[in-house]
């Protein structure tokens, strides 16, 4: 199966596409798409679109993998950021991506069999079950590539046909 991961962002949304076959990882690409901080939001928002509109074309994912969102203090990025997923979800479902959501305890839980793991240890798992020389930077992309993995380690056919949430 050939999983998205997607930590959502408006600033940088962190991304990675594995294939997952019988137990064995293979990368198929990585990176961020950035957007400008002086950059009205809404053509943030058009950037997001259109870059992760190409990913997809590109390596023609079945499922994307999308970290839930956790709010902090600040409403202002929890409000973009929201929005910034929504464009996420919405390139998906018009490119017929299966969509699952997880939530940071389970992503950790999946990696280090911990859901109290620290970020540091998740990143160092995650780059040795992909067998990659470096943890990958910036941060949202090793989160990413890591919320690929925890789907792998997760979806099971017969039950998820049943229970997934977007389409």
């Amino acid at each position: 199966m050939r999983i998205l991961g997607i930590d959502p962002g408006y600033a940088i949304v962190g991304y990675g596409v594995i294939d997952y076959v019988g137990s064995r990882f293979k990368i198929v690409e990585y990176g961020a798409i950035t957007t400008e901080a002086g950059e009205d939001i809404n053509s943030r928002f058009k950037t997001i679109h259109d870059d992760l509109n190409t990913i997809i074309e590109r390596t023609e994912p079945e499922f994307m993998a999308i970290e839930e969102l956790f709010f902090n203090s600040n409403q202002k990025t929890a409000i973009n950021v929201a929005q910034a997923r929504g464009v996420l979800l919405l390139s998906a479902l018009n490119h017929g991506v299966r969509i699952f959501e997880y939530t940071p305890l389970q992503v950790k839980q999946a990696i280090a069999g911990y859901g109290r793991a620290d970020k540091n240890q998740v990143q160092q798992l995650t780059k040795t079950l992909l067998n990659l020389e470096s943890v990958p930077k910036p941060d949202d992309t090793a989160d990413a590539l890591a919320i690929a993995v925890c789907h792998a380690h997760s979806y099971n056919p017969r039950i998820s046909s049943k229970l997934t949430p977007f389409n």
